[in-house]
């Protein structure tokens, strides 16, 4: 993967790597659409109230701002006017907002995909890029939303990531409330403080969070201790509530919390064998989450962090006392796109989408040429037509460096000939009715 330099944390992929990221892309979009989730796009900019009414992610927006206004007033109180724009830097917030602007205009419960760049003012690193390309679901429902549909999105997540050409995974899903409830039993009020704290478990290790808890949060020993257990629990199926109920604490969110995550894993158990864990070491940092929590790992490729997240949000998006409760799950695409190109996990089966190059016999038979070429794209090839009519042999060359595996001839005759430059095959050929294999006809990404 050749590369020149260019500004860190802005992919740009070559052609034979953008069809791979647009093979990912495809695919996710007809499993979705499968499932009946309708297409949306919102605007690349929101404003800074908006986007930071949740959550502490402050330091990563971008701001927006002309340039002209570079040493004004107004630029120097850009961070701190509400009003203010940037850009987003997840689909969900600008997607809560999308909701409650449309909510005349939609039908509830509301099934949406989303597939956009967003910014986030990262230290660029593997997996992390301060533009890139997420890919959301999300059912949102008017008042209420049935729990069921937390246990259809996971489900619908798993199959979408196991059509793509990447290593197994796992979908490690906790519960909120069950994570609340146990905190409050334990008498640990802050329980948002100790959620950040348990978030940071895989960077800094038990230790260090058992510290925090302490230092930041005022956990007794035995209090962070109990968090700790809490969070070392993980079962392949639901044998998870039992270990819970073992460690002896009893509140009525915990419980509810409780049989939520059971449905969820023993729906996955029977439909998504070996694809999903429960996990309650899954926090997630943000603050509008209020049930299911999920993350995904590739196996064997966890130091690459979560591929997939998202959850349960009951209050993200209102308007008056009209609620519209939710659940979603977002897709990492460009951190799965630079794992799967740089372990060289899939590639294209050819760098260009053309099947077909037709040869020129002479500057005169352009004409002809494109007439051939018309033929064939009407009936769905991907045809070129040569820009001069070197030698056959130049012609050829062409064609291999562009990664075009057929050449077509057609003589003074009108006698045509299409030749497979990769076997050297050739053989008499009919515009209107020849068309090349099945695998040869589109670019196909397969697992290396």
């Amino acid at each position: 993967m050749a590369r020149t330099a260019s500004l860190s944390g802005f992919p740009e992929w070559l052609p034979e790597e953008r069809l791979v990221e647009l093979h990912v892309l495809d695919t996710l979009r007809r499993v979705f659409e499968l499932h009946g989730f309708s297409s949306i796009e919102t605007r690349a900019v929101e404003t800074v109230g908006q986007l930071l009414r949740k959550g502490e992610i402050d330091k990563e927006v971008y701001g927006l701002r002309r340039l002209q206004d570079e040493e004004s007033d107004e630029a120097k109180a850009h961070k701190d006017d509400p009003n203010a724009l940037a850009l987003h830097f997840d689909l969900t917030v600008p997607f809560a907002r999308y909701v409650v602007e449309n909510a005349g205009y939609l039908a509830f419960p509301f099934r949406r995909y989303q597939v956009q760049k967003v910014w986030r003012g990262e230290r660029p690193q593997e997996g992390r890029a301060r533009e890139f390309t997420q890919a959301d679901i999300d059912i949102v429902g008017d008042g209420e939303l049935p729990f069921r549909y937390d246990v259809e999105i996971a489900l619908v997540i798993a199959e979408a990531l196991g059509a793509l050409p990447i290593p197994d995974f796992l979908l490690r899903i906790n519960n909120r409330k069950l994570a609340e409830g146990f905190y409050n039993g334990i008498g640990l009020t802050d329980t948002a403080g100790v959620l950040r704290s348990i978030d940071k478990l895989e960077k800094i290790g038990p230790a260090k969070v058992a510290g925090l808890l302490q230092s930041e949060l005022g956990a007794t020993a035995e209090q962070a201790e109990a968090a700790l257990k809490l969070a070392s629990i993980r079962t392949e199926d639901t044998s998870f509530v039992e270990q819970v109920r073992a460690l002896g604490v009893s509140n009525e969110l915990l419980e509810e919390g409780l049989t939520e995550l059971e449905q969820v894993i023993a729906a996955a158990v029977q439909r998504a064998p070996g694809r999903v864990v429960a996990d309650l070491s899954i926090a997630r940092g943000l603050d509008y989450y209020t049930g299911t929590v999920v993350e995904t790992v590739l196996v064997g490729h966890e130091q690459l962090g979560s591929i997939c997240s998202g959850g349960r949000y009951d209050a993200l998006a209102s308007k008056g006392n009209r609620k519209f409760p939710g659940v979603g799950l977002s897709i990492g695409v460009t951190r799965l796109v630079s794992r799967i190109l740089s372990q060289d996990l899939a590639r294209a089966s050819r760098a260009v989408p053309t099947a077909v190059l037709v040869a020129l016999t002479n500057d005169d038979s352009w004409g002809a040429a494109q007439d051939v070429a018309a033929q064939l794209r009407a009936r769905g090839i991907a045809t070129e037509v040569a820009a001069k009519a070197e030698k056959f042999g130049k012609q050829i060359k062409f064609a291999d460096r562009r990664g075009i595996p057929f050449v077509w001839f057609t003589d003074d005759d009108g006698k045509h000939q299409v030749k497979d430059i990769r076997s050297g095959e050739q053989a008499d050929a009919d515009p209107g009715s020849w068309a090349p294999a099945e695998e040869d006809l589109h670019v196909r990404v397969t697992t290396a």
